[in-house]
């Protein structure tokens, strides 16, 4: 074989090389999740700097909104007072099972942050922020703040439990979550402190 077809012949193999790669790469990268992916299935960080006291943020999390509620000394007084009216004070019913810990008047690892997935567990719906104390429409008079499903009139306290004769049948759900430091959390998966 003469050197310069062979020459020709290196060239050319070694340009399909490079070629083959640069048509590789991108389409391997394109097997990686995309963020909406990552968002509806792996675990979702949040970060709580900006959230005030009384404020709420929904985070998406496997197609589902959660909720970050920051509680206030008295939205968190007000739990006091909802423990005797909710069917499930402690969160131990089976039919949407509440992570040990939160199995708490909280229903939180901190008292101050609930973290809830913002669906009726009667028939999906999502329920309205009720944060503000007093009479209200739909709602009773001496009524201390939650959550109120507008499609059947199921009401949720400040910890997001389900108040008793009801037509959802438990609280809201609590996904699993941790702490990655004290302003940021990861839900969809829960470490020991």
């Amino acid at each position: 074989m003469d050197s310069k077809r062979r020459t020709w012949l290196i060239a050319t193999g070694c340009a399909g090389c490079m070629a083959g790669a640069g048509t590789a790469v991108p389409f391997v990268s394109s097997l990686d999740p995309s963020a909406k992916a990552r968002a509806e299935g792996g675990p979702v960080d949040a970060d709580l700097a900006t959230l005030r006291p009384g404020e709420k943020m929904t985070v998406l999390w496997r197609g589902k909104p959660v909720w970050i509620l920051r509680r206030t000394p008295a939205m968190l007084k007000s739990l006091d007072v909802t423990n005797a009216l909710v069917a499930d004070p402690d969160s131990r019913r089976t039919g949407f099972p509440t992570p040990p810990w939160a199995q708490n008047q909280w229903r939180s690892i901190k008292p101050e942050y609930l973290v809830v997935v913002g669906i009726c567990t009667h028939l999906g719906c999502s329920p309205l922020d009720r944060f503000t104390p007093g009479p209200q429409p739909s709602l009773p008079s001496d009524w201390d703040g939650g959550f109120l499903c507008p499609c059947h009139g199921s009401m949720f306290d400040l910890a997001g439990r389900v108040f008793k004769n009801m037509p959802a049948p438990d609280n809201l759900v609590v996904p699993l979550y941790t702490y990655l430091s004290p302003t940021r959390i990861r839900i969809g998966e829960h470490t020991a402190a």
